[in-house]
């Protein structure tokens, strides 16, 4: 009996029982899609958290101040006290002294009530440079960022985040109007794009940005003290070229050693690292969950078969007596289970990747559907 024949017979087996065939294959069908959808959901959120991280800032380096003591010699924690300052930020811009660094925004920031008309809200408000747009990779949904003359000359200008524009500018556009910041008027003259949450899970879009000398007026701090230096690296592969060019210069500048550092410098990859890690784990459980619900689907084929054999011991004596030998027969069964499992598998990949593009909508999550993943599943069917 060739292939052929026996490949026609395995066909004419299964189509003669369609509701045991189909019943059969169903299985497959929801291990294949299980499998590729709940790969899709871990690689979505991998993709998502990517995403997130992008938007604090491309090969970005956050340095912030040391910690305090108070006169109890009680120690804060990082950031607590006021060792970062304009001179330290000036310095990490000169090229010559930190020649992998391409863009430094310091920044101040302090909470503030916001008024437009009979409309309050309270904000975050940021003190920079021109340079953070660049560095904090943020853009303009409308008018412009402010520049370095007005920097320079202190001017009562601000950009608003999206969230903190509609709060406190319901109907029409903000640019051109004027917010009160803390008793001192100010001119909108632009809008961010949004950006959503930072990785501490604080909103990016509730803020409003102002020069920083605007900043300084605004609290009454005569101090050249900043919160935090953002400073981005020239690419990727000189961003720890950059780190330990900038922390050998606060050292020095600082006057203290690598034990006493006054400062902290942290990058995204341990972030990234952390985040990817957790992602991972999440989805080595999901597709082990998926790939047990595949073998329960593989074993339900495994027992109808078991029991199509049984129920066809007339047909296999009657190929026996026509002269079919033992491996002809079984030859035949494997190709008909071979057929259900490939056909299933082709099933379920369509439903898999099929699912991936709606589930998205209904979820309000990332699929990504690789085609490992997809090739994967098809493997272990």
């Amino acid at each position: 009996m060739s292939w052929l024949e026996t490949l026609r017979a395995a066909a004419e087996a299964v189509r003669a029982h369609r509701l045991r065939s189909v019943l059969t294959m169903l299985g497959i069908v929801i291990g294949i899609s299980s499998v590729i959808l709940t790969v899709g959901l871990g690689q979505g959120a991998q993709d998502q958290v990517r995403q997130q991280i992008s938007a604090l800032g491309s090969n970005l380096l956050i340095i912030s101040p040391g910690s305090s003591t108070d006169s109890s010699g009680l120690r804060g924690g990082f950031g607590s006290a006021s060792t970062l300052t304009l001179r330290d930020a000036t310095a990490i811009a000169d090229e010559t002294v930190v020649p992998d660094a391409s863009e430094v925004a310091p920044t101040t920031s302090t909470s503030a009530s916001l008024e437009a008309g009979e409309t309050n809200w309270t904000s975050s408000v940021v003190g920079t440079t021109t340079s953070w747009l660049d560095v904090r990779t943020r853009e303009l949904s409308a008018g412009r960022f402010f520049s370095a003359a007005e920097v320079e000359q202190a001017a009562d200008v601000v950009v608003l985040g999206p969230d903190t524009a509609g709060e406190l500018f319901a109907r029409g556009s903000p640019v051109g109007q004027t917010v009160t910041v803390d008793g001192t008027p100010m001119t909108v003259i632009g809008v961010l794009t949004s950006s959503g949450a930072s990785a501490s899970g604080t909103s990016e879009d509730d803020l409003a940005v102002v020069p920083i000398s605007t900043a300084k007026r605004l609290t009454g701090t005569a101090s050249s003290s900043v919160s935090t230096i953002y400073v981005e690296a020239a690419s990727a592969d000189t961003l720890t070229a950059a780190y330990q060019e900038i922390n050998a210069l606060l050292l020095a500048l600082h006057g203290v050693s690598a034990d006493e550092a006054d400062f902290s410098i942290s990058t995204q990859d341990s972030l990234v690292e952390t985040a990817n890690s957790t992602n991972e784990t999440l989805t080595v459980l999901l597709a082990g969950i998926a790939a047990i619900s595949l073998l329960v689907g593989g074993i339900g084929v495994m027992n109808i078969m078991l029991v199509s054999v049984t129920e066809r011991i007339r047909e296999i004596g009657l190929r026996k007596a026509l002269g079919a030998t033992p491996s002809v027969i079984r030859h035949q069964f494997l190709v008909e289970a071979s057929l259900l499992g490939f056909t299933g598998g082709l099933v379920g990949v369509l439903v898999g990747v099929v699912g991936a593009q709606l589930l998205p909508a209904i979820i309000d999550q990332p699929v990504s559907v690789s085609l490992v993943a997809t090739l994967g599943a098809i493997g272990t069917a």
